[in-house]
C-alpha cells in the first residue's frame, strides 16, 4: 500500500501536471470504484483543480466549487500519467481522469478491487476520511510519546495504527524501527526516555529521507514504479539479505499476508523473534538466538 512518502511523491507529480488544469472528463471502467452517489461524479467535469492534499494514505483533489475527489489506492492501486484520452485497456484499468495535457489513469492489480473514489462537497466533508493520526512533522517528542502510549501496543502496531500516526504502514515502519535499532515487538510502555528520542528522530528522518528521494524522482518523471520494496531500503523486503549496518541477515516475522523484517543483531539484542507458523511447528526447537538459528540451518 502506498504510504506517506509515496503519496507525497504522487502529489508532487500531480501538482506539476493537473494543478490549475480543468478536468474535462472522467471515465469509469469499474462501477465499483466510486463509493458515493452525491454529488455526482459528472459534477467535477469542467471544473479546475485548485489543490492537492494528503489525508493519511489518501489523495484528495480539490476542485472549484469546493468539490473534492478523494482517492484511496489501498494495496494494489496505482496512478499513471498517460497521453490525452488514453484508452482504458485490460481488467486492471479502473478509471481515467482526462485533462487537456494528459490522462490520469488509475489501475489496480489483482482480482480484489479495493481502491475507492469518493466525491464529496465542502472541506468539512474531508474530516470523515481522517483516521485521526498525528503528522509526525507537525508534532514534538512529548506529543509523539503521549499518542503512542495512550494504549499499550507493540511498536510495530503503534507505528502502523492510522488512529495514532498518519500515513505509516508496513514498509516504512520496518525502516523506522531498523533506524531506531528497536524491536518491532517491544511494548510502548517499556521504552526508556532515550529510546523514545531515538524512535521519534528515526520516524521523522526516515520518512523525510524517502519523501526527498521519491519527490526528486517525481521531478524527472511520473512515479510509475510505486512499490513497498525498494532496493535502497535497510530492512523491509530484504529477508535473507545482509543488514547494511552489521552485515547479519535480515529476518522476518510472518502473519496473515504480511511480514515484518528486522535485524536481530541491531534491533533485538541477538534474539530471534518467534514466527507464528514456524515457531508453532517447531515448538521447543524454535531457535531463540542467532547462534541457535545458524545451528538449525546446518542440520
Amino acid at each position: 500500500m502506498p504510504e506517506l512518502p509515496d503519496i507525497a511523491a504522487y502529489i508532487s507529480a500531480l501538482e506539476l501536471r493537473i494543478l490549475g488544469q480543468p478536468l474535462e472528463h472522467v471515465r469509469l471502467a469499474s462501477p465499483f470504484l466510486q463509493r458515493t452517489a452525491q454529488p455526482p461524479l459528472a459534477a467535477a467535469e469542467g471544473l479546475t483543480v485548485r489543490e492537492l492534499r494528503r489525508i493519511g494514505k489518501r489523495i484528495a483533489i480539490g476542485m472549484e466549487n469546493d468539490l473534492w475527489l478523494v482517492l484511496h489506492l489501498m494495496i494494489a492501486g496505482r496512478l499513471h500519467w498517460r497521453p490525452p484520452n488514453a484508452k482504458l485497456a485490460g481488467r486492471q484499468s479502473l478509471a481515467a481522469f482526462d485533462f487537456p495535457n494528459g490522462s490520469l489513469v488509475l489501475t489496480e492489480a489483482g482480482s480484489k478491487h479495493r481502491a475507492s473514489l469518493h466525491v464529496v462537497s465542502g472541506e468539512e466533508s474531508l474530516v470523515s476520511f481522517d483516521a485521526g493520526g498525528i503528522d509526525v512533522f507537525a508534532t514534538d517528542l512529548d506529543s509523539f510519546r503521549a499518542v503512542l502510549t495512550a494504549e499499550n501496543h507493540t511498536l510495530k502496531r503503534a507505528l502502523t495504527d492510522p488512529r495514532l500516526l498518519s500515513g505509516i504502514g508496513n514498509a516504512y515502519s520496518d525502516e523506522i524501527l531498523h533506524a531506531a535499532q528497536l524491536s518491532p515487538i517491544t511494548l510502548t510502555s517499556k521504552l526508556a526516555p532515550g529510546e523514545w528520542e531515538r524512535l521519534f528522530a528515526a520516524t521523522r528522518s526516515t520518512l523525510q529521507l524517502w519523501i526527498d528521494r521519491l519527490r526528486a524522482d517525481a521531478e524527472s518523471g511520473f512515479p510509475e514504479k510505486v512499490t513497498a520494496f525498494r532496493k535502497d531500503m535497510a530492512a523491509h523486503g530484504r529477508y535473507g539479505l545482509a543488514c547494511p549496518r552489521c552485515g547479519d541477515k535480515i529476518l522476518r516475522i510472518r502473519y496473515a499476508d504480511k511480514e515484518t523484517n528486522y535485524c536481530a543483531r541491531c534491533q533485538t539484542g541477538g534474539k530471534v523473534l518467534a514466527d507464528r507458523s514456524l515457531s508453532r511447528l517447531l515448538g521447543s526447537d524454535w531457535p531463540r538466538t542467532l547462534d541457535e538459528l545458524e545451528a538449525l540451518k546446518r542440520r
